[in-house]
């Protein structure tokens, strides 16, 4: 996916007018939340010049009365490589940073720093001047930030990443899903992520928020996706037991089709008939669809 520096504001379809959506090309969308004490700006994108472009749509509410923050959902690139705007020493715009202490581990540990070094020799004009950068303000269970009229509740939704965090607003029934849920499905890194990140969903479905925004999805996907999210890996859970009952023994194929076709657990077979869940990248079809099918088989593997 090729990566730009413009940012495009959304025109609202319907959500709160006090959030802004920010979409960087096909890659992610980031969020501008405006309280009576606070502008928010929930992640950061690709680099300084993406964050520079949020601070530029959030300057209108930047008055005397509110106070600038910024939170991280999680510490990968698309999302926490602009945070030295805010927290170099020469930060042109400090402000507090909050995210996980797992999401500051990672940043401040350069966890990310291989992909870094490859994209910076690769995409010198995108990444060039990125460094990476932590959280200011770190935690580990629930925060809540009293905005005067809206409150903020950052949520633990570990399982995409371990240091992943949603926001609800409840005075709006609002989420900012974050990469928890995604079109086609958010995809586990690890077998250990994998019942985290089902939990995760879980927990936001169970919110039942009126309106539901994404980091990865259209801006239209509502609600509904928590729940077709959900309904995919319970689908793939009853392949893979299915499959272990009837082949306990059997070797998997490292080939991707191979072992899609193996266990009869189709992409198709398995997300909602809907040009939507066509439409996606080839990988979420084949590669992502195949890796969460292994996943699914080692987790099932050590529940025995």
């Amino acid at each position: 996916m090729p990566h730009t520096n413009e940012l495009v504001l959304l025109p609202n379809h319907g959500w709160d007018e006090r959030i802004l959506i920010c979409r960087n090309g096909e890659l992610v969308q980031t969020f501008i939340v405006v309280t009576q004490r606070y502008v928010v700006l929930v992640d950061t994108g690709i680099n300084p010049a993406t964050a520079q472009q949020m601070v530029d749509y959030a300057r209108p509410a930047l008055d005397a009365r509110r106070v600038l923050l910024v939170i991280n959902t999680h510490a990968d690139y698309d999302h926490a490589w602009g945070n030295q705007l805010f927290a170099d020493p020469d930060a042109p715009f400090p402000a507090p940073i909050l995210g996980s202490r797992r999401c500051a581990d990672r940043l401040r540990m350069r966890e990310e720093g291989p992909l870094l070094e490859e994209l910076q020799r690769t995409e010198p004009t995108i990444f060039g001047h990125v460094r990476l950068t932590p959280p200011t303000l770190w935690f580990d269970d629930e925060v809540c930030i009293d905005g005067g009229d809206l409150t903020l509740h950052l949520i633990p939704t570990p399982g995409h990443t371990d240091d992943h965090l949603s926001i609800y607003i409840p005075e709006i029934a609002t989420l900012l899903a974050g990469d928890a849920a995604e079109l086609p499905y958010p995809a586990a890194r690890t077998t250990a992520g994998l019942p985290a990140m089902r939990a995760s969903l879980a927990t936001l479905a169970a919110l039942n928020a009126r309106t539901v925004l994404y980091c990865h999805a259209p801006v239209d996907a509502g609600p509904q996706l928590l729940h077709d999210n959900l309904a995919y890996f319970n689908a793939l859970e009853r392949a893979c037991r299915a499959f272990l009952e009837k082949s306990p023994g059997a070797e998997l194929p490292t080939d991707d089709a191979a072992l899609i076709r193996l266990i009869g657990c189709d992409y198709a077979d398995v997300t909602p008939h809907s040009s939507l869940w066509r439409e996606v990248n080839a990988h979420y079809r084949t590669t992502g669809h195949a890796e969460q099918l292994r996943m699914m088989i080692t987790w099932l593997q050590a529940q025995d």
